[in-house]
């Protein structure tokens, strides 16, 4: 088959335009009520309660854990605890592959004290110690992911920061590794629109409830 004709090249181009400035809008909603939550310590603690008692959670040896900033929902509080269970806690930084786009590397955390402040104020792994092989963790290696998210919905539906960072990233774990989503419950929207890139969750799991995402065998990709 041929190229696409220009006038469907044209309505790909207006279709991802329109998306672009609808998930910039929901990105700014989405942004305030974030920062708008009251309560983050308590709200964050009863999250992630729910989070470490999942099924896919608790049978999980590699999982891969987002480290908090600005007005995220705080998981470095459950992070101690999560360390002494036993598990391999891989923490990601932020980094470029050989073309220089964005991608996040996967650090395997030892010990919290490990990190420093990095890129956009967000605690990485030092630089002089990415190279250590021993510390490298490949995306393939994951059990379950904790996927951080500016916004969701209650299908699984996410919207990240636009940097396209995680949306590389899970183009590259197992098809049978969770995607788990906390999130506060005010991040929640109706629904979030999604991209052809884009990937659904598994589960969203907030302060009130734990919500059932589509997943990727709505997307078409099966499980392995």
């Amino acid at each position: 088959m041929g190229d696409p004709s220009p006038e469907i090249n044209g309505v790909r181009s207006a279709f991802m335009s329109e998306l672009l400035e609808l998930k910039n809008h929901l990105r700014r909603k989405a942004y305030d009520a974030r920062n708008a939550q009251p309560n983050k310590d308590e709200v964050s603690r009863l999250a992630m309660a729910k989070l470490v008692e999942l099924p896919e959670y608790r049978d999980a040896q590699t999982v891969l854990w987002y480290l908090d900033c600005r007005s995220e929902l705080r998981t470095r509080q459950a992070l101690p605890a999560a360390l002494a269970a036993g598990k391999r806690i891989v923490v990601p930084y932020c980094t470029t592959d050989e073309n220089g786009d964005n991608r996040l590397a996967l650090w395997l955390l030892e010990s919290i004290d490990e990190m420093v402040v990095g890129k956009w104020n967000i605690l990485e792994p030092p630089r002089d110690r990415w190279a250590e092989p021993a510390k490298s963790i490949a995306p393939e290696d994951l059990d379950f992911v904790m996927v951080p998210g500016v916004g969701f919905d209650r299908s699984g539906g996410r919207m990240g920061n636009g940097q396209g960072y995680y949306d590389r990233l899970l183009q590259s774990v197992r098809l049978n590794c969770s995607l788990v989503a906390p999130c506060y419950e005010c991040q929640l929207m109706d629904e979030i629109a999604m991209g052809p890139h884009d990937v659904f969750m598994d589960k969203v799991v907030t302060e009130a409830s734990v919500y059932q995402g589509k997943g990727r065998v709505y997307q078409g990709k099966g499980r392995g």
